[in-house]
């Protein structure tokens, strides 16, 4: 497989999600425009906000496959996670804040949608496209989960590209939802101030994933360990040697989804010369990569067990 073709199917997840919400929000503006709608004019900037998160996850998923370099010599797959950071604030700012504000103006304001089967059958099709989107996202998604529940899934994933889709999908679609109500009831009831109390839902739902989204991002900048069950691996690979006395500690952190750096400390026998300790280590080291691909570095430091606990 070319280096091209990975990185498009990587990021097919991503593509999807793009097309799917430039075309709706296009579409959504037009019928906002015609129907007077205060939810249709909330779900038109929903997807707007969609689309650049999209283009900046795309960015960082870029940014973040360049080579180490002197500046950064652990690479720039940390960068990916200061986008998704980026992008799950912009949900919060620009999703959940413009559609309150919509909401709160269009409750002040009232005026009754001009044309509603227009707004209903933009809805439906956007409800088709985001629909499709999050199949795609969360065939993917589960593909990577190993038996885990979802939302421990989301808590242990190093790729925040694909659960932020699947959640944006997943508000988009309960927006969908909450816009032809809030439609239908305006109509109903004949109260227009119902259409800006849809707007305002929305953004609240918006608010709240931004807010886990922001959350679980946080995390991963700041830096998380590798799965327990690759630590609990390393840990009784090293434990198994016999000149070995004792593991002090296996630490790991992700310096990006695919990429994870080990240092460990282990007190090494009294007897061991240092050049056995070297081709220990060297062999340790082969040993302990073989475990999973995403092993890039290694840091293996002979330490007795006293000086480790005052470290």
């Amino acid at each position: 497989m070319s280096g091209a073709t990975g990185h498009f199917r990587e990021n097919i997840v991503l593509f999807g999600a793009l097309a799917a919400n430039l075309g709706i929000a296009v579409a959504k503006f037009v019928a906002a425009a015609i129907g007077g709608s205060s939810a249709m004019a909330t779900e038109g900037v929903h997807s707007l906000v969609d689309s650049g998160n999209q283009l900046l996850l795309l960015y960082g998923q870029k940014q973040g496959r360049r080579p180490p370099d002197a500046a950064h010599p652990f690479g720039y797959g940390r960068e990916l996670y200061f986008w998704a950071f980026v992008v799950a604030i912009l949900i919060f700012a620009g999703g959940a804040g413009i559609s309150i504000y919509e909401g709160v103006v269009h409750m002040r304001d009232p005026h009754p949608v001009v044309d509603p089967m227009l707004s209903y059958a933009v809805l439906g099709v956007g409800f088709l496209m985001e629909g499709a989107s999050w199949t795609i996202a969360a065939k993917q998604f589960n593909a990577g989960r190993a038996g885990l529940g979802w939302w421990q899934a989301v808590r242990r994933s190093k790729d925040p590209a694909g659960f932020i889709v699947l959640f944006e999908d997943s508000a988009a679609l309960i927006g969908l939802v909450i816009a032809a109500l809030g439609i239908w009831a305006s109509g109903y009831f004949e109260d227009p101030r119902l259409d800006g109390a849809a707007s305002i839902l929305i953004g609240l739902v918006l608010a709240g994933v931004a807010m886990v989204l922001a959350r679980e991002s946080k995390g991963l900048l700041i830096g998380e360990a590798a799965d327990p069950a690759l630590i609990a691996m390393l840990r009784a690979e090293m434990e198994a040697e016999p000149l070995i006395t004792c593991v002090n500690h296996v630490r790991t952190i992700h310096s990006s989804p695919d990429s994870v750096f080990i240092a460990a400390s282990a007190d090494f026998a009294d007897d061991l010369r240092m050049g056995e300790a070297e081709a220990l280590i060297e062999t340790l080291e082969a040993r302990m990569r073989a475990l999973s691909s995403r092993i890039t570095s290694i840091y293996i430091r002979p330490e007795k067990r006293e000086q480790a606990r005052i470290g």
